[in-house]
């Protein structure tokens, strides 16, 4: 059976507009698309607040602040509690970046933690031992190597330590080793007491001879290094079991105050003789690892004058360092907070106040100095510290390059393909113009009902890209128009033809043929 224009089974499945559709089935096919009109604004809903969520994501993630690890020693030292302090007060006063504090035994063993890589920072001395990949962010604590003996003994300069025994603290071993290589290095043998070496006792100084241990002679230049607890310092200078006290402390320190203060008190007239290593440019060529300290006048007595003027020496440093690839903002940002936070450090650990910039001259020298300074801690010393735009603004020049490029070819894009979809449109507006055309000069039934069903298939492809794509309306007023005269004409030619049809818009009355 031969189906109506405005049959509900010829229409397409994605309705038209209802400016477009005429006959039954009118109403059900706009509820269609207004169902489709819903779902769009909810997906478009949905599709948003998963855009925010994952921005919100993003911001919480960059906005925690980082943690690095950084390992402390010695075990029971000042550094570990400053710097176990220090990250205390970071985490309170909720600064970035936390410290995570991961402890060892001595210095050696957290200088080759940040040399494997197993910490972000690290407490090193670097005389003990250089990490490879370590640049210094702070001086916690500088020391001095002094050697302090009772006026009466006649020791008032390195070479007079010749053949004589030096007193050591033997709690401090990682100080052995680095008191036997610079008297090595400025030409005098040094050893440990009881270790072997050349200096053997002449038979002239045997016991017998009531002689004390102090007075026996050992070969020529020879020093021997005695190591002593901090109370057998007196009694060993009053028994002249040592001639001296050779030490290495932070000068500063009532530990350096009271080991002066025993030798003065070793000492008849309550003098003492305290000095240091002699041409500190010299003996850091020959010993890079140190550095160079003064010890100022009168500041270990003033009546009389201890040292008398200015002492130079050099000696050893505990370094806060970080790994050469840690970035500069973080390095900047450790460093800016150990030195913001030094008051507050004071009040808890008084050694705080000993914590100081590193030396030296010009930027280019800090960072090809034996010991090289972090070029983050460096941008917080010369105040050029990264910003946000400084910190990003590489990414932010590729992301707007880049941005631009992709935003301009999806503008393109976008254009082209409105330029199609309105291509599509004006090709089936211009297809019902030739059916309108072809209309009236076609008296076959049969034909016009093809035409019929041919209309009906370009109105629901313009339908489906009004719905589904935006469009001029422009466009579209002239694809309605074409529709309605391809449409009108048809059904005249249908009637004139005697088809039949739907009747309910006749066109104008035709001739009959006589």
């Amino acid at each position: 059976m031969r189906r109506g224009p405005g049959s509900v089974k010829d229409r397409p499945r994605q309705a038209a507009p209802r400016a477009y559709l005429d006959g039954n089935g009118e109403a059900g096919v706009a509820d269609k698309a207004a169902g489709r009109r819903v779902w769009a604004p909810e997906r478009a809903f949905l599709l948003a607040a998963l855009l925010l969520a994952a921005a919100a994501g993003v911001a919480f993630y960059l906005s925690r602040p980082t943690t690095l690890r950084i390992a402390v020693a010695p075990e029971g030292g000042v550094e570990p509690a400053l710097m176990a302090a220090y990250a205390r007060l970071v985490a309170e006063r909720d600064e970035s970046p936390h410290l995570d504090i991961v402890s060892f035994g001595g210095v050696r063993e957290s200088a080759t933690a940040l040399q494997d890589g197993k910490v972000d920072l690290a407490v090193v001395r670097p005389d003990v031992l250089m990490p490879r990949n370590g640049l210094t962010l702070a001086v916690l604590r500088e020391q001095a190597i002094l050697v302090a003996a009772p006026a009466a003994s006649g020791i008032a300069s390195l070479p007079d330590l010749a053949g004589r025994r030096l007193g050591i603290l033997a709690a401090r071993e990682a100080d052995r080793p680095l008191a036997l290589a610079v008297l090595n290095r400025l030409g005098l043998a040094a050893r440990m007491e009881g270790e072997a070496s050349g200096a053997t006792a002449e038979p002239e100084d045997a016991e017998e001879d009531g002689k004390p241990p102090a007075r026996r002679r050992t070969a020529p230049a020879t020093v021997t290094l005695v190591p002593l607890q901090e109370a057998e310092v007196a009694a060993s200078l009053g028994a002249e079991r040592i001639d001296a006290m050779i030490f290495i402390t932070t000068p500063t320190t009532p530990a350096a105050r009271r080991l002066v203060g025993l030798v003065r008190d070793a000492s008849p007239e309550r003098k003492v003789a305290l000095f240091g290593v002699p041409n500190p440019a010299a003996a850091l060529a020959r010993l890079p690892r140190l550095q160079s300290v003064t010890v100022p006048a009168g500041l270990f007595g003033a009546e009389p004058r201890l040292p008398e003027e200015d002492l130079p020496t050099i000696g050893p440093s505990y370094r806060l360092m970080a790994r050469a690839s840690l970035s500069r903002s973080l390095a900047a940002e450790v460093t800016q907070n150990l030195f913001e936070l030094r008051t507050a450090l004071a009040d808890s650990v008084p050694a705080a106040d000993a914590i100081a910039a590193p030396a030296y001259d010009t930027t280019v020298a800090a960072t090809t100095a034996r010991l090289p300074i972090h070029a983050g801690a460096m941008d917080y010393y010369e105040r050029e510290q990264e910003g946000l735009i400084e910190r990003y603004e590489t990414w932010i020049y590729l992301f707007a390059f880049l941005g631009g490029g992709i935003g301009s070819g999806l503008a393109w894009l976008r254009q082209r393909l409105g330029r199609l979809r309105r291509e599509r449109i004006e090709v089936a507006a211009a297809r019902l113009l030739e059916i309108r055309s072809e209309a009236r000069r076609i008296d076959d039934p049969d034909k016009l009902r093809a035409m019929e069903a041919e209309i009906d298939d370009l109105a629901g492809s313009i339908a489906r890209q009004a719905l589904t794509r935006p469009a001029e309306p422009r466009t579209l007023s002239a694809a309605g128009i074409a529709l309605d005269a391809a449409r009108a004409t048809v059904r005249r030619a249908k009637a004139s033809a005697g088809g039949g049809g739907d009747t309910r818009e006749q066109g104008p009355s035709q001739p009959t043929n006589t």
